[in-house]
């Protein structure tokens, strides 16, 4: 067997680029905002869901650059899916993706940048809050990926 075959016939992402901005995206509108409506409801945070303040420096509403970079962070869950287990577990490490990219990314490069403290300045409440929502973003791709009937491919044929 060549080295492409055994790797999902060279091919980089299970799913075309649409399919997975899209999938981003809806994860955004429906699992982390869902659960950041959970979190506020329960009183775990202030923050709520689908916020139309302004971003800068273009003042797009906050929910729709979440739903652009859900598409965009959707892209790189691609690329990674092929390499996760098949059933429960795929699940748990669609919910892993979300905690380690996104966050890692949001605390150690976004917050710099914006001029606020790194890993939500070690706040355990904002630092929860932001591991569930974007743990719940992952998971979202996840089921929604395979929602649409594409499983992820093992090299075998069917």
């Amino acid at each position: 067997m060549s080295k492409t075959s055994a790797a999902g016939g060279g091919k980089r992402c299970l799913h075309n680029i649409v399919h997975l901005f899209v999938a981003g995206a809806l994860s955004v509108l429906l699992f982390q905002m869902g659960a950041l409506a959970i979190l506020n409801a329960i009183g775990q945070t202030q923050g709520v869901p689908f916020s139309y303040t302004p971003t800068k420096p273009l003042g797009i509403p906050q929910i729709w650059s979440f739903c652009f970079w859900g598409g965009v962070w959707a892209q790189a869950f691609g690329c990674v899916e092929r390499y996760f287990p098949r059933g429960f577990l795929y699940y748990v490490c669609a919910f892993l993706f979300g905690i380690v990219g996104p966050v890692m990314v949001l605390w150690f490069v976004v917050f710099p940048l914006r001029g606020q403290p790194v890993a939500a300045g070690l706040n355990p409440g904002r630092m929860l809050t932001q591991l569930i929502i974007h743990g719940c973003y992952g998971l979202g791709v996840g089921v929604l990926l395979q929602a649409c009937g594409r499983r992820p491919s093992t090299g075998e044929p069917a």
